[in-house]
Parts: structure tokens; C-alpha cells; sequence
């Protein structure tokens, strides 16, 4: 990320208006290999095409911050890889990962044995390391930074774990040891983001990425997830902490306040008005564009319009970071990221 980009996120979490509207996007590995028709094992695995890709698309786009940005990621793997989750890869799209409790009812027995992982030796989390270590120089040498580090959030580690279904069957069946479970993955989480800290030098934020709150009900968010989740952002003093989660599920929203997190970036399913006024103002909204409909399957004037309904609604500056209700899907084409560029430029207040 260039010092201008993070000046320009700096001052969106202030609420300080800009002359333009801030974009931002949530790109990785779904979204960048097939767009640059590269595979995904090479974009995993050989980092010099890893970093021309980034260049590539921030050449394509440079009006657009990408986030986290030279982001080191294997799909969703790394977390649950630690546990010693089975990892497939393929050639042309994201690794799926084999959950290793089977059942609800294999909990109890399953955290007799269960050890926290290392995310220095476990897994691929160590390899995520050490391509920080060796492409952070590189990078700098283009006269960027890597400011943000990211994570899968507690509760989406927990579901790789078990799968979604029997992870929110535990919750009721075996409140207890779900919730152990919970502080486990909570921890994870925390060493994983510092031990990412460590390696490198100009980290100043933190991403968070854990949808399957989005399943909880209020008094379930209460007992079970804002605790785990507030322990994660109060952990790092950081000027930037986002959240995103992307499910259909507003609950939850007059709670994120209390987390600390500054930007938020939710489903296009949700009023980006409405939103602001749930979480009270205080936090600096990153959306929330169709990302499948409209810049996936639309064409350049459903863009346009999609924009514009949303700048007009918000009806301010300040406060919103213009991007998709969520990250950017497999199959976006350029053309609808420029007309999302060109919708933005051209609104007038």
C-alpha cells in the first residue's frame, strides 16, 4: 500500500472529508488469479508472480486501495491447517478444506486432545510467514508498504473445523464446550496476527474476516461472539481495524461500536443508511455494491446506478468507504471496477 492510500484510509476512519470518495475492495486469491489468468497454485506458490499480479492489478486500477493489499493467503487454509484439517488444492481455484470433527457430539472427546497451534511451526501459517519475510523487502522497494495484516475470524475457524452445520448444532448441544472451543480458536487468532506483526515492519492495522457471526442470533452474539471478538480487536492498538462480515444479519450491528473497530464492510443485502445509523455513526462504512449481481453478472450501467443509489442514500462524504457488500467475487470483470471508478468520480452530492 502506498502512503497516500493510507493517508487516505486514516482520514476515512477520522471522518475527515475528502475531496474524493475513498474505493477500496477486498481482493484475493477467488478474485486474482482467474482475473489475471494465472493459477492458483502458482499464485500461490512462486512469489515473484504473486508480486507481479499485485502490480498488475494495482496498474489496472489505481484509483482503487486494495485490501489488505499483498495479502498472503491460501484461501481460507491457514487457520485450520494448523489444527491438521486436510487441505485439497487445486489448479484453478481456492483450496477446500476436510473438517475434522465430524459431529457435534465428537466435541467433548475432540478437546481432550486438541492443542492450540503455533502459527510458527503449524501448518501452512509458518509459510505464510516466511513469503512475508521474503517479499516484504521487495515490496518495499516499489515504494509500498504492507500496513494491514488479516485473519479468518475465531468463528469461521471453528466452522472449517467442524462445518457450519454441526458447529452451530454444538452451540446448543454443548454450550460449554463450545465455548472452549471458541477461546481456542480466539487465541489462535490473536498469535496468528501478532506473529504476522512480527515479521514485518510498517503494520498499523488489522482485518478480520468471520461471516459466520451472521448466524447468531442476538443473545447468542452476546454469550458467544462479542466477547470472543472484542478480546481480538482490543488486543492491538492499531489506528485501522476492520471487520467484515458479509452475511444477512443485522443483530448484531448496535454492538460493533464496543468492539473498536473503525470500518466495516457488510452485505449489500443492508440499507447503507440504516447501517450507519444501527452502529450510531461511529464507524466509517465500507460498501456495499452487489458483488455478485451487479459486478459480477451486471453490466456497466447497472454499476453506475448501483453507485449512485448508494452515495445518494448515504447522502454524505464522510463516513463511507465506496466498495462491495463484501469481498470481490470470482468472475468481476475489469470493466465493471472501472465503471464502479467512473460512478464514483462523476456523483455529484
Amino acid at each position: 500500500m502506498k502512503e497516500k492510500d493510507w493517508d487516505i484510509l486514516l482520514k476515512a476512519v477520522q471522518f475527515k472529508e475528502q475531496d474524493d470518495i475513498p474505493i477500496a475492495l477486498i481482493v484475493d486469491s477467488p478474485w486474482i488469479p482467474g482475473y489475471l489468468g494465472i493459477s492458483h497454485l502458482q499464485f500461490y506458490v512462486i512469489p515473484e508472480i504473486w508480486i507481479e499480479a499485485y502490480k498488475e492489478i494495482k496498474k489496472q486500477f489505481p484509483e482503487v486501495i486494495f485490501m489488505p493489499d499483498f495479502w498472503v493467503e491460501y484461501g481460507m487454509a491457514q487457520e485450520p491447517s494448523g489444527f491438521g484439517s486436510k487441505i485439497i488444492f487445486y489448479e484453478n481455484s481456492t483450496p477446500s478444506i476436510e473438517p475434522i470433527i465430524h459431529s457435534a457430539d465428537d466435541l467433548p472427546e475432540f478437546l481432550k486432545r486438541v492443542k492450540k497451534p503455533n502459527p510458527k511451526t503449524d501448518g501452512l501459517m509458518p509459510l505464510v510467514l516466511e513469503l512475508y519475510k521474503y517479499v516484504e523487502p521487495k515490496i518495499n522497494s516499489m515504494g509500498e508498504l504492507i500496513k494491514i495484516v488479516a485473519a479468518r475470524g475465531p468463528f469461521a475457524v471453528a466452522s472449517h473445523l467442524m462445518g457450519v452445520t454441526e458447529f452451530l448444532v454444538s452451540i446448543k448441544l454443548y454450550p460449554e464446550e463450545t465455548k472452549k472451543l471458541i477461546d481456542i480458536t480466539t487465541e489462535l487468532v490473536i498469535d496468528f496476527l501478532t506473529a504476522q506483526i512480527e515479521v514485518l515492519h510498517n503494520v498499523e492495522g488489522i482485518l478480520l474476516l468471520d461471516d459466520i457471526v451472521g448466524f447468531f442470533s442476538e443473545q447468542d452474539y452476546l454469550e458467544f461472539v462479542h466477547p470472543s471478538l472484542k478480546k481480538i480487536f482490543s488486543s492491538f492498538d492499531f489506528s485501522v481495524k476492520i471487520y467484515h462480515n458479509d452475511t444477512n444479519n443485522n443483530v448484531y450491528y448496535k454492538y460493533l461500536p464496543d468492539l473498536g473497530i473503525n470500518i466495516f464492510n457488510f452485505t449489500h443485502l443492508q440499507n447503507i443508511k440504516d447501517v450507519y445509523e444501527i452502529t450510531q455513526g461511529k464507524i466509517c462504512l465500507m460498501g456495499n455494491v452487489p458483488p455478485l449481481d451487479i459486478l459480477v453478472k451486471g453490466k456497466e450501467e447497472d454499476v453506475k446506478r448501483s453507485v449512485e443509489k448508494i452515495l445518494k442514500d448515504f447522502g454524505q462524504k464522510n463516513g463511507i468507504i465506496l466498495s462491495a457488500g463484501g469481498g470481490v467475487s470470482p468472475g468481476t470483470p475489469g470493466e465493471n471496477i472501472r465503471a464502479l471508478i467512473e460512478a464514483v468520480k462523476n456523483f455529484k452530492f
